[in-house]
């Protein structure tokens, strides 16, 4: 037997009893950040189109400026990922970027005491009235009370009855900021005195995405790996970049990076532009949650569906990310899609949900934007979510395993015979380690069907030091639907 050792020198002639330490290593657990993207207001300390550590609510609010979409998000995703390691990328707004603008005007003199309710980018905020206040002392009470509401992404003055509202960010983000009455409705004790009408003005006329700086931060990022990209441009250019990023020729899972990751986002819009939004792209690395006429704006749902799909899947990405509730405020029922509309949705590219009995939202099916393969044809190979971060994991625990065993070898010929605890290697013995390395993923849950995959797992020794591996990876399924057949015989007699 052949006894190699890495450090220590057995001709050196003082003595002594010397031991080197040699572990064999196991892979530990997969270090999965968070990158949330947005655009930072003027306000804001950080530096822009570079990542910082997130470490807490008010260094973000301070870092992107108070009540920014990026600030916003934050507080969002922290809400269901509480524990995970958050990276912000903020942009500076494009100089050419418009705010987004909306209205309440309001008519008459109550005639009765009440209290507005009112919803402003899904925060609920109450206005007490007496009886006789005039439509203009109404408008004045509600831009002060928008006013004094921490983290809303608007402005409001008011004039002669009007209530104006401004996005605090520039952009097209601003135009996702919605504004309701009695969102709950008279059953929930929600009703405009009376007396009064309020007509209200749709968030609109923002424009503009800040693409050129995400394009700089996008890049900065160099070799930072970030599982889980939220963003809150849903615009094909801006999502045109996260695509290009994460390809698999040259961006994040080629094989020359490795990095790997996915964008998560949301669309707001009916099924037919839902439908259209998901039949434009078509690349497994993004996600997005399709949702019509909810209170609060697309991009905390894209911030609150990452951090709920994050935990689950770093967690264990074979677990289905069916049943995640969500903190978002639901649609109101007249605007809900169907199980027909969300059946058609799913093989549009676009996730979905349902609601609970309770009102909460809760994720139906969570799919990525690929529907073809390259030639064209219809395609599931990356239909779900749960995949590429399956796919990821098991990649990373064989790479981290045979790069901690195998990292300084001498490599022979095949059929070598090698003594034991020798330095040398043949590229059956880094199968033979990669073969079992896949057995205990099977045994852990992250892959099935040892038995095809020892049999078709090969290596070669390709020369010059290296060696191919051909490894069939075949991740676990996730359970998606029990289907019952029912059979009965009635208790009528014949």
């Amino acid at each position: 037997m052949t006894i190699s050792f890495t450090n220590l020198d057995t001709t050196q002639r003082t003595h002594g009893v010397f031991a080197e330490v040699d572990p064999q290593y196991v892979s530990g657990s997969q270090l999965q950040r968070t990158l949330i993207l947005g655009p930072m207001l003027s306000s804001g300390t950080a530096t822009a189109n570079e990542p910082f550590l997130a470490t807490g609510a008010s260094d973000v609010d301070a870092a992107c400026g108070v009540s920014s979409v990026p600030a916003l998000m934050y507080r969002q995703y922290i809400g269901q990922d509480s524990s995970g390691t958050v990276y912000i990328l903020p942009q500076t707004e494009d100089p050419t970027a418009q705010a987004a603008a909306g209205s309440l005007l309001v008519a008459g003199t109550t005639t009765a005491a009440g209290t507005i309710a009112l919803y402003v980018a899904g925060v609920k905020i109450q206005i007490g009235l007496s009886s006789g206040t005039t439509s203009t002392d109404v408008a004045t009470a509600m831009a002060a009370k928008i006013n004094a509401t921490a983290n809303l992404p608007v402005t409001a003055t008011a004039q002669n009855g009007t209530v104006a509202l401004t996005s605090l960010n520039k952009g097209m983000t601003g135009n996702e900021i919605d504004i309701r009455l009695n969102y709950l409705g008279v059953a929930g004790g929600e009703q405009t005195p009376s007396g009064i009408t309020i007509t209200i003005a749709a968030m609109a006329g923002g424009a503009t995405n800040p693409t050129d700086n995400l394009a700089t931060g996008l890049t900065n990022l160099s070799d930072m790996s970030f599982d889980f990209i939220v963003s809150p441009y849903t615009d094909s250019t801006s999502l045109g970049l996260l695509q290009t990023l994460l390809n698999d020729t040259d961006g994040r899972w080629s094989w020359n990076e490795m990095l790997y990751g996915g964008y998560f986002c949301a669309y707001r819009g009916t099924a037919g532009a839902l439908t259209t939004f998901g039949n434009g792209r078509d690349e497994f690395t993004g996600s997005c949650l399709g949702f019509y006429d909810s209170p609060s704006p697309a991009w905390l749902w894209a911030a609150d569906y990452a951090g709920a799909s994050a935990v689950s899947l770093r967690a264990d990405p074979g677990v289905p990310l069916q049943e995640l509730i969500l903190n978002v405020l639901a649609p109101p029922i007249a605007s809900r899609f169907s199980r027909s509309i969300r059946n058609t949705l799913l093989y549009d590219g676009i996730s979905t949900f349902t609601i609970s009995a309770s009102g909460q939202v809760v994720i139906d099916r969570a799919i990525t934007f690929w529907q073809t393969d390259p030639s064209g044809a219809a395609d599931i190979t990356w239909l779900n979510v749960e995949t590429p971060y399956s796919l990821t994991y098991v990649i990373r625990d064989i790479v981290a395993f045979l790069k901690a065993n195998y990292g300084r070898k001498k490599l022979v010929a095949d059929g070598t015979n090698i003594p034991g605890g020798s330095n040398m290697v043949t590229s059956q013995t880094v199968l033979a380690a990669a073969v079992g390395r896949y057995k205990i993923l099977c045994d852990n849950g992250y892959a099935q069907d040892y038995d095809t995959f020892k049999a078709n797992a090969a290596a070669e020794n390709k020369g010059n030091g290296v060696v191919a591996l051909l490894l069939p990876f075949h991740l676990v399924d996730q359970l998606r639907m029990i289907a019952i057949k029912v059979n009965f015989i009635s208790g009528v007699a014949s």
